[in-house]
C-alpha cells in the first residue's frame, strides 16, 4: 500500500480564489481540483483529454524537472514532462501559480519534498558537457537543443559547457582533452556517429581508462539514433524530450565496447560492424542522410535488387552458438539483471588503452565460417533501427560480441527479414547464423565492397575485433537495455 503526504495549498490566481489539493505518493504526483491552472493544464491535452480524468493529471516522479517555490513573489513553479496523447512523445511544460499567506510554509515543504522524490537516488544540477553536430542527420540538432533540449536541462540546474562541432572528427579532439573531473557527462547531440567520435577521444585520453568511466548520453537527432533507442526503448528512442530526462536523470550503467584492429591502428566501436547487404545500405546511402532513416529502407531494396553473396573469410573465438543455449542465458539474465555490478578500479593501463589482446596472426582457438553469406553482421545493443533488432540476444556487459550471418537466401526469404527483424524473430531464421563470440576477423577475399563500423565508412580490407568487458559508461533510465517488458527471445 503506497504512502500518501496530502497538503493543502491554496491558490490565488488573478480576479479569484481557488482551492486545489496536491498530494505526494511514491511513484507520482496527482494534481487534483478545477481552478485555472489545473485548466490551463486540461487545455494543452485537448482533444485527447478523457472525461474519465475529471480534472485530474498523474505526473510520474521521473518526469518531474523542478519544483520551485519563491517565498519572496508567494508563487509555485513547478516544470515537468507528460504526454499530450497515450502514445505520443512527451511535451515540457510548467505550472505556476502563487499561494497564499496562511498557506506559505505548507507549499514549501511540499515543494521540497517533491524535488525529494523526484531526484531520489540522483545526482542533482549535474555539469554536462554537450556536444552538438549541426550537420548530422537531417540537419535540425541545432534548432532542437536550443528550442527544447536546453530548456530542459537548464529547469533542472544544469551547468552546461556546449560546443558547436565544426569538422569530422572534431569531437575525437574534445574528448581527448576533456577534464575529467569538471563534468559529470558528456552528452552528443546528433546521430551514433557523434558518440563513435567521442569514445575514440576518451580512449585517446592521457587517461583513457578514466576517461571512458565518463557517462556519454545521447540526444537523438541523427538518421537512425541506434543507441537512443537500445537505452530508451523503441517509444522514446528518438524522443529528445525523454532523452534530456535522461540526461538529467539516468544513471551510469557499465557496457562493453569493442577493439577495432585494421592495418596495425586500433580504434574503439560501440555498436556493429557489417559488410555485404547491411554494410552497402548503410554507407551506401551516407549521401542520403536528408532523407532520415527511410534512406536505410531505400539502401535495402537496392541492395535486394543487386544481391550477391559476401566474399570474406569469418574466423572467430566462439563462446556459444546454439540457439536455444543463447536464448536462454539470455532470458536468464534478463529476469535476473537489476543493475551492473560495481565497476573494478579504474587502473591505467602501461602502453595506452589500445592494445589487442589477440593476435591478427594467432589460429589456435578460431573457428572458421566457410559457408556462402548475404551479410556479416556483428554489435552490441538490440536495436541498430527503429525498424531493426539486429541483435536481440545482445547484453551490454556479457562480455561478448553477437555475429549473425545470413546464409545464401533468396530476395523473397531475405524480404522477410524486414518483417522478422522488427521483433527479433529472425534469431530462430533457419537461415541465420547467431554466434556469441569473444572475438573474431574478417579478410576480404575480393578488392570491392563495403565496410562500415558504427554506420562510418572504413577500407574495405581485414580487421580483427574483440570485446572491452565494461570499458563504457552511459546514462539510462533503466537497468539494461530498454526492451519492452514483454519481450521474449
Amino acid at each position: 500500500m503506497s504512502e500518501t503526504t496530502s497538503t493543502q495549498v491554496d491558490i490565488l490566481v488573478p480576479g479569484k480564489n481557488y482551492t486545489t489539493s496536491c498530494s505526494l505518493h511514491n511513484s507520482a504526483i496527482t494534481i487534483t481540483g478545477t481552478f485555472p491552472p489545473l485548466h490551463f493544464l486540461i487545455v494543452h491535452l485537448g482533444d485527447a483529454c478523457r472525461k474519465d480524468l475529471k480534472g485530474t493529471i498523474e505526473i510520474p516522479f521521473q518526469h518531474v524537472v523542478a519544483s520551485n517555490f519563491h517565498r519572496d513573489t508567494k508563487s509555485l513553479e513547478i516544470a515537468y514532462t507528460w504526454r499530450k496523447r497515450a502514445k505520443g512523445p512527451l511535451s515540457f511544460t510548467s505550472l505556476k501559480a502563487e499561494v497564499e499567506g496562511s498557506s506559505l510554509e505548507a507549499a514549501q515543504d511540499w515543494s521540497a519534498q517533491l524535488m525529494d522524490k523526484a531526484y531520489e537516488g540522483v545526482q542533482r544540477n549535474r555539469r554536462l558537457k554537450v556536444l552538438v553536430n549541426p550537420y548530422g542527420g537531417v540537419g535540425k540538432a541545432v534548432s532542437v537543443f536550443t528550442k527544447t533540449v536546453e530548456p530542459i536541462l537548464r529547469a533542472a540546474g544544469c551547468t552546461l559547457d556546449v560546443v558547436y562541432t565544426t569538422h569530422h572528427g572534431h569531437a575525437t579532439e574534445i574528448a581527448s582533452k576533456l577534464p575529467l573531473d569538471a563534468f559529470d557527462a558528456l552528452l552528443t547531440v546528433s546521430g551514433d556517429g557523434l558518440i563513435h567520435e567521442v569514445l575514440n577521444g576518451l580512449a585517446q585520453h592521457s587517461e583513457p581508462r578514466k576517461a571512458l568511466s565518463t557517462a556519454v548520453a545521447p540526444i537523438p537527432t541523427g538518421s537512425g539514433n541506434a543507441l537512443s533507442l537500445n537505452l530508451m526503448g523503441i517509444k522514446d528512442g528518438f524522443d529528445v524530450v525523454a532523452a534530456s530526462i535522461n540526461a538529467i536523470k539516468g544513471k551510469p550503467i557499465s557496457v562493453d565496447l569493442f577493439l577495432i584492429t585494421q592495418s596495425g591502428k586500433s580504434s574503439i566501436s560501440f555498436m556493429s560492424q557489417s559488410v555485404g547487404l547491411m554494410a552497402d545500405l548503410d554507407v551506401g546511402t551516407d549521401h542520403l542522410r536528408w532523407l532520415g532513416e527511410t534512406r536505410f529502407l531505400y539502401g535495402f531494396l537496392r541492395g535486394l535488387i543487386r544481391l550477391k553473396s559476401c566474399n570474406i573469410e569469418l574466423s572467430y573465438r566462439i563462446a556459444e552458438d546454439n540457439k536455444a543455449k543463447i536464448s536462454d542465458t539470455f532470458r536468464g539474465m534478463r529476469k535476473h539483471q537489476k543493475s551492473s555490478p560495481p565497476s573494478p578500479p579504474i587502473i591505467e593501463e602501461e602502453g595506452g588503452l589500445l592494445q589487442p589482446k589477440y593476435s591478427t596472426t594467432d589460429t589456435e582457438g578460431w573457428t572458421t565460417f566457410s559457408k556462402p553469406a548475404i551479410y556479416v553482421y556483428a554489435g552490441k545493443g538490440p536495436y541498430v533501427g527503429r525498424d531493426y533488432m539486429a541483435f536481440p540476444a545482445s547484453l551490454p556487459d556479457d562480455g561478448l560480441i553477437d555475429i549473425v550471418v545470413r546464409g545464401r537466401s533468396s530476395r523473397g526469404e531475405i524480404l522477410l527479414t524486414l518483417d522478422e527483424g522488427r521483433n527479433g524473430t529472425h534469431f530462430w531464421n533457419e537461415n541465420v547464423n547467431y554466434i556469441k563470440a569473444h572475438a573474431y576477423r574478417m579478410r576480404p577475399l575480393s578488392s570491392k565492397g563495403s565496410l562500415s563500423i558504427d554506420g562510418e565508412a572504413f577500407p574495405f580490407e581485414e580487421f580483427q575485433v574483440e570485446v572491452l568487458p565494461r570499458y563504457g559508461s552511459l546514462l539510462s533510465l533503466h537497468d539494461t537495455y530498454a526492451l519492452d517488458s514483454d519481450f521474449t527471445l
